[in-house]
């Protein structure tokens, strides 16, 4: 008899963003009339960077020639990109990342969802609430949690984030394996300091644990103070793993290029206490499971540090930040409190009522889509969060409308 995999069984009724797609094709089709607009799911609107474009043109070129087609590529990625990206991203910030500690992928949810394969079943997981949800489901779907109970996984250590606390939770106060820290955080904007991102790298060095950092909106930073990586922190080297993702960065949710970075000081043990390197367990993962990101996106990617890239990736950023300004400028003038939106596209924001309530108002009413906290955990409830990754007319158009029904 063939048997299932029962740990699926334990996931909750359905994914967050497909229950709101769903509830927002229910409305489209019951409405039909009513043109809706979309402040949820985190796609970006607006199209690639002209750089991008050209290297995707000149590599599609190269494969319709035999003398310059390109097969398989290496697993990991192109050493043109892994090169540059290391320079770039790591090098110039005082980050010592080499090339052969970069892994290029076709997304980082792909990736923070593959790496726990890479760890003993038994580990334990320590996760923020609120929380992107990739983080916990994979981890339920490999078996290192209970049944769920009020919203929340048996086995898994919970660390909350609310309002007095600014959504940085605290370390935690047991020993933990595997810690998921996502800053700019998604869903709810909030950055840490250095000193902050410091005392998360020191606890996962005296426990011996791992940090697996998703980084995912470091390029929305406006604070120079701020971190973008945490290999900037002395020792993190050691005990972290960082997630990377040129789809908000340039736009590339659709073209899908992404990278991991595991550097070789990077040790987990075996149950004899023998270390072994994660760098060459991931390899190992990567090559068996993963056949290469196609030679024309590697090359679209590659073109975003060219300096006609990089101008036209920071004005598409400042595009998108002047959008989550102007939203947070209308919610708090309609007197909700709101953290993110100054180094993250994501504004999170008090709704004073149930979450899906809140949300269902704003679609209902104002035919604007939004996320509901609740969505992303416990700590969620109360809150939507807010999506900058439109035209700036339309998020205009949405403020309006929210600010008529909300009024």
């Amino acid at each position: 008899m063939i048997r299932i995999n029962e740990n699926y069984l334990k996931l909750q009724a359905s994914y967050l963003f497909s229950d709101i797609a769903k509830r927002v094709a229910a409305f489209q089709q019951a409405n039909p009339q009513k043109k809706v607009i979309k402040l949820g799911i985190g796609d970006v609107t607006r199209a690639l960077p002209d750089a991008c474009i050209k290297a995707l043109h000149t590599a599609v070129d190269e494969m319709a020639q035999d003398h310059s087609f390109r097969g398989y590529g290496p697993e990991q990625g192109y050493d043109f990109l892994r090169e540059i990206i290391a320079k770039e991203d790591f090098q110039a910030r005082g980050a010592n990342i080499q090339p052969d500690e970069i892994f290029v992928s076709d997304g980082a949810k792909c990736d923070t969802g593959n790496m726990q394969e890479i760890f003993s079943s038994d580990c334990t997981v320590a996760i923020t609430d609120p929380v992107y949800p990739v983080y916990v489901d994979t981890n339920v779907m490999a078996g290192r949690t209970g049944e769920a109970r009020d919203g929340r996984y048996q086995g898994l250590v919970y660390l909350d984030g609310n309002k007095s606390n600014g959504f940085i939770p605290d370390l935690p106060r047991e020993r933990v394996d595997l810690i998921y820290l996502c800053f700019p955080n998604n869903p709810t904007g909030a950055m840490v300091t250095r000193e902050q991102l410091k005392s998360w790298v020191d606890y996962a060095r005296s426990n011996q644990a791992m940090i697996l950092y998703d980084a995912a909106y470091e390029a929305f930073i406006q604070d120079e103070r701020l971190p973008h990586s945490i290999y900037e922190i002395e020792g993190a080297e050691e005990v972290a793993i960082e997630f990377r993702s040129f789809s908000k960065t340039a736009g590339f949710t659709g073209t899908r290029c992404a990278f991991t970075v595991v550097p070789k000081a990077c040790r987990a043990f075996t149950e004899s206490g023998k270390e072994v390197s994660i760098n060459s367990l991931w390899n190992r993962r990567h090559t068996t499971k993963f056949n290469s990101v196609s030679y024309p996106v590697q090359r679209a990617a590659e073109a975003v540090y060219s300096s006609e890239g990089k101008t036209q990736v920071k004005a598409l950023i400042g595009y998108y930040m002047n959008n989550a300004r102007y939203i947070r400028e209308q919610m708090e003038s309609l007197g909700y409190d709101c953290i993110g939106g100054e180094n993250s596209p994501y504004l999170w924001i008090d709704g004073k009522r149930n979450s899906w309530e809140f949300f269902d108002l704003l679609l209902e009413k104002a035919a604007v889509v939004c996320t509901p906290g609740a969505g992303f955990g416990k700590c969620g409830e109360g809150y939507i969060r807010i999506s900058a990754f439109n035209s700036f007319d339309n998020v205009k158009g949405a403020m309006e409308r929210i600010g008529q029904v909300l009024k």
